[in-house]
């Protein structure tokens, strides 16, 4: 099994969600972050003062799935999340020992 993380603008969160479901991935994680990387951050105008916003809001994605669905869930993200400008987001595959379902007890495949 694999955990896929990724860090999407959070405009493509629906498109990204959507697209997921029509390949039969139900369950995923959301969760609101903040970061930088090449886009680094931007100034602003509030009442008439400039200030730097740092660190810029992202969405990051957690889906758990079997190795071979690693990559057709990594090419549905990235045809969906894709607007081809900086700061369109990463993806990070990585390994996933056991996985136990805490209502039922079941582990690892049938748990996901």
């Amino acid at each position: 099994m694999k955990k896929i993380e990724a860090i999407i603008k959070p405009f493509k969160l629906d498109e990204v969600c959507e697209a997921l479901n029509e390949i039969g991935i139900s369950g995923l994680t959301v969760t609101e972050v903040k970061g930088f990387g090449r886009q680094k951050g931007h100034t602003e105008l509030y009442r008439g003062a400039e200030y730097v916003v740092d660190f810029l809001p992202k969405i990051k994605i957690e889906i758990v799935v079997l190795a071979k669905q690693v990559d057709s869930v990594i090419e549905t993200i990235i045809s969906s999340a894709r607007t081809g400008k900086i700061g369109d987001g990463k993806i990070f595959v990585t390994d996933i020992e056991q996985v136990v379902r805490i209502r039922t007890g079941e582990t690892d495949e049938t748990a996901v």
